[in-house]
């Protein structure tokens, strides 16, 4: 075993005994069955702190990853500037301010000593335009008598990779005047990497490879919020972070017959990213006026180089490099203006406007005969795209009966896509929006949602500049005639509240898409991502928590998370029907844990995998495998010092990470001409995880 992580281990088991005499005959948790039920009140579920002691809490994120059946949905990654709610967190009744800001991030910021309670309702029964299914809203003191709190977390890790001892995360908040503020440091530092063995088919030689990915990204983040007298709130929020990241993969090549090649792929990027956003809610006319305004900007330089050495002393380097520096922007200005009339009928309106762009400079080099860089010239590798978009969106809402409730959005919006450059284009599309969502609660324990909606997603600028990966000798022409995918979801989710035993949510979706984006033919020679007219994407998942109380095993609980999915596409080269390219085909997280009564301590483990499809091109494929689920183990003491120190052991099995690349001659449908068939191992993780509250 290595030393270093012997030494580790050590510090973390050490710490763990060393804080058992102080506190676990002194403090009792004495948990028993029913302790997590959540009180039913008005549709509602209703949590507090006290429910969740014997987990020792520091943070509302500590009691949210402890709520039976609850899972944080972060929202849709391709969410069109501001738009309607999706993530199913609030605070206080309000979507989390900012872009940048989700529902983990702002979680961990509030401290458990600020909370009054944690409530889940239906998001259709809210006046909050989108929302459906299980919704948490925490609820936080704001008696303006509380001070200054704050929270730590240092999560050191070693594992084959090296170590990181710079991962974790602080925030501080209190008063301010009238209001409240929040100061957060945080850096989501990363060390990984892993080994094996490649064998290319077709070409008949071997690379050993040794690859190594390291990152830091430090954030500061500043909010502020108040809220007057008359009811007027005012949120601000400002961050500004670094995403220095350092990727190397060095290759030892051999081939019968031939002198041993020596290969390294170096990628880096250093990017800077900055976020202010500001609302201000207050009462008008009959109603209420939200005021929205976002400006996020990034500037991200990346360098890819691939060089090979050969030993023979002849042969000069052979190589490339591309280099690339992409500026971002998305300004966002949105207005919401919501009233209730009589029996209840809730209205609203929405109007926002919003500008994004991607600016890219890009350049190729390729070694000559001489293993010289010569400059290659790359068609749409400099060129700016941008959009500016408008929408409007119209809501109602109203209580059907006792236990159903229904809300509906309807509306539109008008964009306009520009790109310069040599391809360079603008075109118009007026797409309509809406959605219309049902909540019934048949009985206390029992809870239905059904949701269909017309939407259309923001397309990744990326997919429109063309881009060469090195490492594989790839280009990709981008394609500026791109088009935003729309589609029709509906989806119908239930949520079981087992009682004692814990509870269960399970939801069925139906995607239909239309212009989704998938690999097309540009040229005879030369592809990009492009739109095809439909697609389908069905699936199902599957969150639980079953509490072991009544059985007998106080204390103990199983946590189930599962998602499986199906897909269909026409593919351009073949006409035949297949998965979406890189489509998720299921994955699974099961976990135990097992909060020992009457002490500190706690242990448990689990196993999670992910299986997604292979990634499609017009001239290869690439499908990568989890051939073994990752594992861990951990121990807990909530008390060590007045700290909580957690102990993780990780990847119990070893897993092997297996990547095939099939290559063909010409297009896919054309014979193959080698296959890539890596795998890879990267050994035991230790982890340690130390947080406090002061």
């Amino acid at each position: 075993m290595n030393h270093r992580m012997t030494v580790l281990h050590g510090i973390a088991l050490g710490a763990l005994i060393a804080g058992l005499p102080c506190t676990a005959i002194a403090q009792s948790q004495s948990p028993v069955a029913g302790d997590l039920q959540p009180r039913l009140e008005n549709g509602r579920q209703i949590y507090v702190v006290a429910q969740f002691e014997r987990f020792n809490p520091r943070t509302a994120l500590d009691i949210v990853n402890q709520i039976p059946g609850f899972i944080i949905d972060t929202g849709d990654d391709d969410q069109r500037g501001l738009g309607q709610a999706d993530e199913n967190v609030l605070i206080n009744g309000a979507r989390i301010s900012g872009k940048n800001n989700d529902a983990f991030t702002t979680l961990r910021r509030i401290s458990v000593e600020n909370i009054l309670r944690l409530e889940i309702v239906d998001g259709a029964t809210l006046s909050i335009s989108g929302l459906s299914g299980q919704v948490l809203n925490v609820v936080t003191n704001d008696d303006g008598e509380r001070g200054v709190t704050g929270n730590f977390r240092w999560r050191p890790q070693i594992r084959r990779a090296g170590e990181n001892w710079f991962a974790g995360d602080i925030s501080i908040s209190g008063p301010l005047g009238k209001g409240e503020f929040t100061l957060a440091l945080e850096n989501d530092a990363f060390r990984n990497g892993a080994q094996g063995r490649e064998r290319v088919i077709g070409r008949n030689f071997i690379r050993d490879e040794v690859a190594r990915t390291r990152g830091d990204r430090p954030v500061l983040n500043a909010s502020f919020t108040q809220t007057s007298d008359a009811g007027s709130i005012f949120n601000i929020n400002a961050e500004y972070g670094l995403n220095n990241f350092r990727q190397q993969v060095t290759t030892a090549r051999t081939e019968p017959g031939r002198s041993d090649i020596s290969e390294i792929f170096v990628g880096t990027e250093d990017e800077w990213n900055a976020e202010l956003s500001a609302d201000y809610e207050f009462d008008l006319g009959g109603g209420r006026l939200k005021l929205i305004g976002l400006q996020r900007l990034e500037h991200s330089p990346f360098e890819d180089m691939f060089e090979q050495r050969f030993t023979d002393g002849v042969t000069p380097l052979r190589g490339n490099q591309f280099n690339r520096t992409i500026d971002e922007g998305e300004s966002v200005a949105r207005a919401e203006y919501s009233w209730k009339t009589d029996g209840g009928t809730d209205w609203g309106i929405n109007v926002e406007g919003a500008y994004n762009f991607l600016e890219s400079e890009g350049a190729l080099l390729v070694r000559d005969a001489q293993g010289v860089f010569q400059p290659i010239t790359l068609t749409n590798a400099n060129s700016k795209v941008t959009e500016y978009r408008g929408e409007i969106i119209g809501t109602y809402g109203r209580a059907l009966s006792d236990n159903l409730t229904l809300q509906a959005t309807l509306g539109g919006e008008y964009s306009q896509i520009s790109q310069n450059g040599p391809l360079g284009q603008t075109r118009s599309f007026i797409r309509p929006k809406g959605s219309i969502s049902l909540a019934w609660k048949p009985q206390d324990d029992l809870d239905f949602s059904f949701k269909l909606e017309r939407k259309v997603d923001q397309l990744n600028f990326f997919d429109f500049v063309a881009s060469v990966d090195v490492s594989n000798d790839v280009r990709n022409a981008g394609n500026p005639a791109l088009v935003p995918p729309q589609s029709w979801n509906a989806e119908i989710e239930g949520t079981f509240n087992l009682g004692a035993f814990g509870s269960t949510t399970v939801k069925g979706y139906y995607n239909k898409i239309s212009d989704i984006v998938d690999a097309i033919p540009i040229t005879d020679t030369t592809e990009a991502l492009g739109n095809l007219d439909s697609a389908k994407q069905y699936g199902i998942t599957v969150a639980s928590t079953f509490l072991l109380d009544p059985l007998g095993w106080t204390g103990a609980k199983i946590d189930v998370e599962a998602e499986a999915q199906r897909s269909s596409v026409l593919d351009p080269l073949t006409g035949v029907k297949r998965r979406i390219s890189d489509d998720l085909i299921y994955n699974y997280e099961v976990s135990f844990r097992h909060d020992i009564p009457n002490s500190n301590l706690a242990y448990g483990g689990g196993l999670e995998r992910y299986d997604g499809f292979t990634q499609i091109r017009l001239d290869q494929t690439a499908d990568f495998d989890e051939l073994q689920p990752y594992a861990w183990i951990f121990i807990e003491h909530k008390d060590v010092f007045g700290l909580t120190v957690n102990a993780n052991l990780g990847n119990l099995f070893n897993r092997t990470d297996r990547f095939v690349r099939t290559d063909y001659v010409g297009r896919r449908d054309g014979p193959i001409n080698f296959i890539e068939d890596r795998s890879r191992k990267f050994g035991l993780i230790y982890r340690l995880t130390v947080s406090g509250s002061f």
